[in-house]
C-alpha cells in the first residue's frame, strides 16, 4: 500500500494542497518498507488527485480536507483518512496500528487560504 501525506517542516501540513512537500510511504506487512518526500507539483483544483494516482497513492492521510476535494480523490480510488497531525513517523505509526481518529476533521471551506504555496489563476 502507498500513502501520501501533506508534509511541512516533518510534520503534517495543515492544509493538504498547499503543503510545500509530500511524504510517499510504502507499508508492506505493517511495516513502513520506503518513505520519500517529493515538492508541492503545484495546487490547481483537480490537479492533485491525478497527480497522485499517477505515483500509485492508495491513502491520503490528511490533518482535514473538504468535500469536494474527498470526491475528487474517490473518483481515482483513493482514499482518504483524516485526522492525521503532529510528526510524519508518528502518523505513519497511528496509520499503521489503525490509531488514527478519523472523526477529527477541522477543515472548512477556505480555511488553507494563503497557506504556503500560492494560488494558480
Amino acid at each position: 500500500m502507498k500513502v501520501a501525506i501533506p508534509t511541512d517542516s516533518g510534520k503534517v501540513a495543515p492544509h493538504f494542497g498547499r503543503a510545500p512537500e509530500y511524504t510517499i510511504a510504502i507499508i508492506e506487512e505493517k511495516e513502513v518498507s520506503k518513505k520519500q518526500k517529493i515538492d508541492n507539483p503545484g495546487h490547481k483544483p483537480g490537479y492533485l488527485p491525478k497527480f497522485f494516482n499517477e505515483k500509485g497513492v492508495d491513502v491520503m492521510l490528511v490533518k482535514g480536507i473538504g468535500r469536494r476535494a474527498v470526491s475528487l480523490f474517490n473518483q481515482f480510488d483513493i482514499d482518504i483518512v483524516t485526522g492525521a497531525q503532529g510528526k510524519i513517523d508518528e502518523v505513519l505509526e497511528k496509520f499503521v496500528e489503525e490509531e488514527l481518529d478519523e472523526k477529527s476533521n477541522p477543515c472548512k471551506p477556505g480555511k488553507g487560504k494563503d497557506y504556503g504555496i500560492e494560488k494558480e489563476d
